[in-house]
Formats: C-alpha cells, sequence, structure tokens
C-alpha cells in the first residue's frame, strides 16, 4: 500500500535526499537537514521519530517516486516494439539506480527488512516484472524473441548487476577507463551495454 506524505514531511525528505547526495549518510546531521529545510529540530522527531526512522521514510518515498516515474515511462513506449521496449526499459532503469546511487551507502539489509520498506520494494519489482513479462509475451507472439525467459530472472539479472557494481567500485572501477570523479558514468554507460547483451541474448535476440 502506498504510503501518503504530507507536503512538510515531503520538503524535509527532499532537503534530506539532496544533502545525502552531496555528503553522505554519515555526513549529514539533523541539524544539517533542519537548518536547510527552515525548521526546528525538534520537528524531525515530531514528524519521523529519529534520524533513522526519517531515512526509513526516505528510501520507502524514493522507492514510491521511481515506481510512478517507471509506470509513467512505461506509458510512453507502451506502443513500440518489443525490442525496443525491452532496451528502453533496461536503459531506464540503470539510468534511475545510478542516478539515486547514494541510497545504496547507507541502505542496511536491517533497513530493507523493515516491513514498509520491504513491502514498497515488493511492489516496485513485482511491477517492473510484470512490464517485462508483457513485453517478453509480446516478443515472443511476434517471433522477435525465440526463448521466453522468465521475467522474475531478468529482474533479478538488471537490479542485482546495478546494485553489486554501485557498491563495489573498489573491484569495479579496475576494469573502467576514466577519471575516479567519472566513475559513475563510465559504470553506467558499461553496464547499459552489458545488461543489453545479457538480457537480449538470454530471449534469442542478437543485437
Amino acid at each position: 500500500m502506498k504510503k501518503k506524505f504530507t507536503e512538510k514531511q515531503i520538503h524535509i525528505l527532499d532537503i534530506a535526499e539532496e544533502l545525502i547526495a552531496q555528503k553522505g549518510f554519515e555526513g549529514t546531521s539533523v541539524r544539517d537537514i533542519s537548518a536547510k529545510a527552515n525548521i526546528n529540530v525538534a520537528m524531525i522527531s515530531y514528524y519521523f521519530g529519529s534520524k533513522e526512522k526519517m531515512m526509513v521514510n526516505l528510501y520507502q518515498y524514493r522507492v514510491q517516486k521511481t515506481r510512478e516515474t517507471f509506470a509513467e515511462f512505461t506509458q510512453t513506449i507502451k506502443d513500440g516494439k518489443p525490442e525496443m521496449q525491452l532496451k528502453e526499459i533496461i536503459n531506464f532503469v540503470t539510468k534511475q539506480l545510478f542516478k539515486f546511487n547514494y541510497f545504496h551507502a547507507f541502505v542496511t539489509q536491517e533497513l530493507r527488512h523493515q516491513d514498509r520498506v520491504k513491502d514498497t520494494l515488493l511492489e516496485f519489482y513485482q511491477t517492473f516484472t510484470k512490464v517485462l513479462e508483457d513485453v517478453v509475451q509480446k516478443g515472443i507472439v511476434s517471433g522477435v524473441f525465440k526463448r521466453a525467459a522468465k521475467s522474475e530472472d531478468i529482474v533479478s539479472t538488471i537490479i542485482g548487476t546495478i546494485v553489486f557494481t554501485i557498491r563495489n567500485k573498489n573491484y569495479y572501477e579496475i576494469y573502467l577507463k576514466g577519471n575516479d570523479e567519472d566513475y559513475l558514468a563510465n559504470a553506467e554507460k558499461k553496464l547499459k551495454n552489458h545488461l543489453n547483451l545479457c538480457v537480449f541474448s538470454l530471449l534469442g535476440y542478437q543485437i
């Protein structure tokens, strides 16, 4: 079930996300957030309870927004050929996860197992899986795809690969060219190519 946030909560969460993107989770204090949001420090506790609980709400809010953006995006390509739809979906999801890469630095297993976060993530994964299933079936029927790979396995491949790359920079950067500050852009480009080759190969389609 979608959690409803008040305008004030969204304002605070947007500020918190902006600061975390700049300074990291550990480098962002409640005082930093309240000062930038122009509110009293006590308001963080009033609206969320604590910094840690605010992070649960922030992650849930971001996943909900990503799901909404994904749903809107898939509507814009729904009439396209299945191979075009699949490529655009892979590239879109990769771009979104890299865009909000800083979440993976503080999203612990404990946070992921909070019931509210777990349910929100599950809803997004199921939405993603259903969209892929429809595209794959459309491609099978039209003869574009030769093998009906399981959509849930494709989702696991895409998300798992991207998250691993974001969380293991010290490993993946060994195989990338460019400066350290270009890591995310270079990794995103490399992964888009890899994931397209991988997923299309699973479906028996040669790019």
